[in-house]
């Protein structure tokens, strides 16, 4: 049974928000889009908002669903849902990611992203550019 992980594609004035996981966790060092695991009972929705502030100290509207891909690690498998996002509030904080950048579309192939993440790029250029 996959994992199913929510992803914020976070846009603002052309450009996409990336986090770098932190030492220690799961792909180390990648960039990614913020986001999470759903905890029990928790929509897509509310699992952004929540894994947003915790993990990043924003506040994001979570708008519509840009893609859905599956993908398989040597250890687990994730289900990740992609979701447009606008930020509402706050400043990006460092509170459980290593850094941050907000990165043109054309720039997103210059940071080393997880396999899971790589196919979502192609609709983010085709949206903003």
């Amino acid at each position: 049974m996959p994992v199913v992980v929510a992803a914020a594609v976070v846009i603002q004035s052309g450009r996409v928000l990336l986090t770098r996981r932190a030492e220690g966790q799961h792909l180390a060092g990648m960039w990614e889009f913020p986001g999470g695991k759903l905890e029990d009972g928790e929509s897509p929705e509310e699992a952004l908002v929540r894994e947003c502030r915790e993990e990043c100290g924003i506040e994001v509207e979570v708008g519509e669903i840009l893609d859905v891909t599956h993908h398989r690690y040597p250890k687990k498998a994730v289900l990740l849902l992609f979701y447009r996002c606008a930020l509402r509030r706050g400043e990006v904080r460092h509170l459980q990611v290593a850094d941050h950048a907000w990165v043109a579309p054309r720039d997103l192939e210059s940071y080393p992203l997880p396999p899971a993440d790589e196919r979502v790029v192609s609709r983010i250029k085709a949206l903003l550019t």
